[in-house]
């Protein structure tokens, strides 16, 4: 029995993989894409890219994934939309429940307060391409 997503992404961590590479890498299964690709790809965007500087990794990598997996890959307007909706209803959540964006506002790097650890932001980054993609 396969593990699932979110259970793939935490044992993915467990092993080194940022935030964004273990969101990412966790649905390589169910991808025409392979793990050691998305890992190369991803890993620029794991550390809130640049030591906390910017958007989550745990978002990042749902992003991704939601793009790979609605895309058709050729300039089409109508899919481009589509993938821009699942990507901010996705960021609207991520925000509402990790209460920032950023990393290291998240991770409360200067002022001290935790909003969400690494390992939630992973595993609601996994539960948002889940719950707007239909994976297998």
């Amino acid at each position: 029995m396969n593990p699932s997503y979110k259970e793939r992404a935490r044992r993915l961590r467990e092993q080194g993989y940022n935030c964004a590479q273990a969101v990412a890498c966790a649905f390589s299964p169910c991808l025409a894409i392979d793990e050691e690709t998305l890992f190369k790809i991803m890993e620029g965007f794991g550390g809130g890219m640049g030591g906390h500087q910017a958007t989550c990794g745990a978002l990042s990598g749902a992003i991704a994934i939601i793009g790979l997996l609605n895309s058709n890959g050729v300039p089409d307007a109508r899919i481009k939309a589509e993938t821009y909706a699942l990507a901010s209803r996705a960021v609207e959540s991520f925000e509402a429940t990790c209460k920032s964006l950023v990393c290291k506002e998240i991770l409360g790097d200067e002022t001290g307060v935790v909003l969400y650890s690494c390992e939630a932001c992973v595993a609601h980054g996994v539960e948002l391409v889940e719950t707007l993609m239909d994976v297998p």
